[in-house]
């Protein structure tokens, strides 16, 4: 088997993806994040006997050297790196336009000097912005409702022209919201968990009306390795979806109900978006990933969030429950 690699792997999605590119028996070539410390993301956290097989780069994805480096001698590369935290972004859009347009730039520069044979350049749900009809196929118009949002097309947009351009074999895949262990209180699920298991009888959360399409890490992980190993999806682009909605606040209700039926749900101000930035309505169609590749989850929601929970719960103190994670 060829050498992969995978970019942002030590991130929560890029860790799975990485441990599924493994299991799959693919040689991987792992990209994070370089740090004085020497840490490694979650693939720390992994088995040493997985952690032989895996070869480790360390770099940062802005650096077009460090990332032409990491690319050579892998045949396909996964561009998962990028920062993703929302409300962050609203204060320092720079740092998403460096990372999330100019690594993607970074990364098609090379794959296109290299001659890489397929090249997965990571999107994500919040690129259409509230849903204008359902579901959300392909073809639904963009919007930028947050600096985020407008990095994350604005670097679609340019592996688009880098296919068009220099037949770059890029695909743009598109994951709606993702969920599972390792997944930072950002999220909204794990904000929610890990406030019930600290005992809080008041979860903290910001609005609780916008629906959001949830899929568990390990389907969006096989997500990508099925549109990977397709010889049809090429210069497409492909969401990864559960067709399926839920809204925040039943969400909520679902997790309160297994944990601490007693707890209630109050509004933190600080965790609302404004009002043109909020994203109301997310819903996925996925019949263009299952007719180009075959792909269906694997996993049900109620099998997601309980693997889910008891995964917080045994990793408690990798979570600040008492403060608004941004």
């Amino acid at each position: 088997m060829k050498k992969v690699l995978v970019t942002g792997a030590g991130g929560f999605i890029g860790s799975h993806l990485t441990e599924s590119l493994l299991e799959k028996g693919y040689e991987v070539k792992a990209f994070v994040h370089y740090n004085s410390f020497g840490r490694w993301g979650w693939l720390d956290t992994l088995p040493k006997e997985k952690l032989d097989m895996i070869e480790v780069f360390a770099g940062d994805i802005r650096d077009p050297n460090g990332v032409k480096t990491a690319m050579k001698g892998t045949y396909q590369v996964f561009h998962l790196a990028a920062l993703i935290a929302i409300p962050f972004s609203y204060h320092s859009p720079d740092s998403y336009v460096d990372t999330n347009i100019k690594g993607t730039l970074n990364i098609l520069q090379a794959a296109r000097e290299l001659d890489v044979e397929k090249l997965m350049v990571t999107s994500t749900s919040e690129v259409y912005g509230t849903a204008q009809y359902v579901p959300i196929d392909e073809k639904h118009p963009f919007q930028g409702q947050s600096p985020y949002s407008a990095t994350k097309i604005g670097a679609d947009r340019l592996a688009e022209s880098f296919y068009r351009s220099f037949d770059v074999p890029a695909v743009i895949v598109r994951p709606f919201n993702t969920y599972g262990p390792r997944q930072s209180a950002r999220a909204v699920i794990p904000t929610i968990i890990s406030q019930l298991l600290a005992g809080k009888e008041e979860i903290k959360l910001g609005t609780l009306t916008p629906t959001r399409d949830f899929n568990y890490v390990k389907d969006t992980a096989a997500g990508f390795i099925a549109i990977a190993e397709s010889e049809s999806t090429t210069g497409q682009e492909i969401n990864i979806a559960s067709q399926r909605e839920i809204s925040i606040g039943d969400l909520a209700k679902v997790i309160i109900s297994q944990i601490n039926p007693k707890a209630r749900i109050i509004c933190d101000e600080q965790r609302l978006r404004p009002d043109k930035s909020e994203v109301n309505r997310l819903l996925g169609c996925n019949s263009k990933i299952k007719e180009l590749t075959g792909w269906t989850q694997q996993y049900t929601f109620e099998q997601g969030i309980g693997e889910t929970i008891d995964w917080i719960a045994q990793n408690m103190d990798k979570y600040k429950a008492d403060i608004y994670n941004v």
